[in-house]
């Protein structure tokens, strides 16, 4: 199975990092630039291990995930429930890990295509898509944790560290 791979280190401490990566709603959308929508499945508020999501790309790709592992300061993990059809499966890990001079992040994403037939094509392409994106994306988060307004902010939403939905959770 294919998989790619991101690494960055960050200048915050490995719970603000991690906490920072899995915010949602409108605050998510201020430094993820892969989304265009997330939200909690089937009444959850918050993450953890068992708790289903939809993510919706900015591409118009959706998919609903459910977390596999959720062990903050240190990793989550998600693998998908249901999404594009090109995918047999689909799993992702990020990783924090305390560094000298911040916090280490390393993101994986693991994923087979299909058709059989198609495969070996589809996933070289899906490795370029998918490792340009992962790449992309963990760049804009690394720099929005050293942004100092946007942390503050982040900061600022409290204990829920960014889970805030005023109504009922997201389904898009």
């Amino acid at each position: 199975m294919p998989q790619v791979r991101a690494e960055r280190l960050i200048r915050i401490d490995p719970e603000t990092a991690f906490a920072f990566s899995q915010t949602t709603g409108d605050f998510r959308l201020k430094w993820d630039p892969f989304i265009s929508s997330q939200g909690f499945l089937d009444g959850a508020r918050a993450p953890g291990k068992g708790v289903r999501t939809r993510t919706r790309s900015r591409l118009g790709l959706a998919m609903v995930s459910q977390y596999v592992s959720y062990a903050p300061p240190g990793n989550v993990g998600m693998t998908m429930v249901s999404g594009p059809w090109f995918f047999t499966n689909f799993g992702g890990g990020w990783r924090f890990t305390k560094d000298d001079d911040g916090t280490r992040a390393v993101w994986k994403y693991t994923f087979s295509c299909r058709p059989a037939l198609l495969r070996p094509i589809m996933e070289r392409i899906g490795s370029r898509v998918l490792g340009y994106e992962i790449e992309r994306r963990i760049a804009a988060f690394a720099r929005a944790c050293e942004d100092e307004g946007l942390v503050a902010e982040f900061r600022a939403l409290g204990t829920d560290r960014g889970h805030h939905h005023p109504g009922p959770a997201p389904q898009s």
